[in-house]
């Protein structure tokens, strides 16, 4: 009898244990993205795959335009994890934060716009700017930064050989370059091959190529947060990883076809070529580790850009601790 007791208790204890599991919720989690773009394919790939969930995570995403209202959420707890360009937690720094916003996570490690030009060229040289209308990004931005960065080490000045527009707002660049604003502009995909494809301009060259490895969109949050909820960092680390690694093994097509909910306006077509495109040129970080190297090469673009009051310690503005133990598998 005391067996058959003891047998029941044990089952009773061990189906308290599932329903127990089954009903724990996932710890919620903010990610504010500055832009909704197909150079993010990993974050909505782990969305997708379900690898924030296998971590006990439930990502409410949204897309917040502009890297200092981005920012400003961050600030205000109106978001966990900011998705912005790392030269934002310099900025804050610069500013003096008591807070610090720190990099932990690393998404993309190239620029990931594109030279496109009016009219197709036999061949191109970046001398053909000369004295041509240029539709830039925004002044202090890492697409606007790298552009000139790679203008210089083409022996083009940005404010002086060419005709340099920057006042028009980000997501209205592509509509005006469509309706006959300049002869060159800097633009993201998938309008970069929209574009070819309707015939409004040519892709001649990749400022990501040009400018080499940087930490161009990563994951950051504020030091107190990252102090106190650092199992959720590493959560959260490692479902990105594990975004990285599916978008890094397998085809453009079955990357787009996941992500193809994000964009629902983009013909698959034009969703598998812009993934390509970023795939072979590596602009997809395939872990989150930001290394030195790259923190110090993104400080001088910020300061040939002059955006760059004084240099930022990388060991105060980037953890690399949770992307170490993400790949690790720790």
């Amino acid at each position: 009898m005391k067996r058959l007791i003891s047998a029941g208790l044990a089952a009773g204890l061990a189906v308290m244990a599932v329903l127990t599991g089954c009903s724990s919720t996932p710890e919620k989690i903010r990610i504010g993205e500055v832009t909704r773009s197909l150079f993010y394919a990993p974050q909505y790939v782990a969305i997708e795959k379900g690898f924030f969930k296998e971590e006990g995570l439930d990502v409410e995403l949204s897309t917040i335009p502009g890297g200092d209202k981005v920012m400003s959420a961050l600030l205000s707890d109106g978001i966990e994890v900011a998705l912005v360009g790392s030269e934002t937690s310099i900025y804050i720094a610069q500013q003096g934060a008591a807070d610090p916003v720190v990099n932990f996570a690393q998404l993309t490690q190239t620029d990931g716009t594109f030279l496109v030009a009016r009219n197709k060229p036999d061949h191109f040289s970046f001398d053909q700017l000369k004295g041509s209308v240029f539709l830039g990004q925004r002044k202090g931005g890492m697409p606007q930064m790298v552009g000139e960065y790679v203008l210089k080490q083409h022996n083009i000045n940005p404010h002086s050989d060419l005709t340099l527009i920057q006042n028009i707002e980000f997501k209205n660049i592509a509509a005006a370059f469509a309706s006959g604003t300049g002869e060159y502009v800097q633009l993201f995909e998938p309008e970069a091959s929209r574009f070819e494809q309707e015939g409004i301009g040519h892709v001649v060259a990749s400022f990501g190529k040009e400018s080499g490895t940087v930490p161009y969109t990563v994951f950051m949050a504020k030091q107190s947060y990252m102090d106190k909820h650092a199992a959720t960092i590493q959560k959260f680390t490692n479902a990105i990883y594990k975004g990285q690694q599916w978008v890094a093994t397998h085809t453009p097509k079955e990357t787009a076809e996941v992500i193809a909910k994000y964009f629902d306006s983009i013909p698959p077509d034009i969703l598998e070529s812009s993934v390509k495109r970023y795939l072979e040129q590596g602009s997809y970080a395939t872990d989150p580790i930001l290394d030195e190297e790259e923190w110090n090469r993104l400080q001088d673009i910020m300061d040939e850009a002059g955006e760059l009051k004084q240099r930022a310690d990388y060991a105060k503005l980037v953890n690399t601790t949770f992307a170490k133990a993400a790949k690790e598998g720790k």
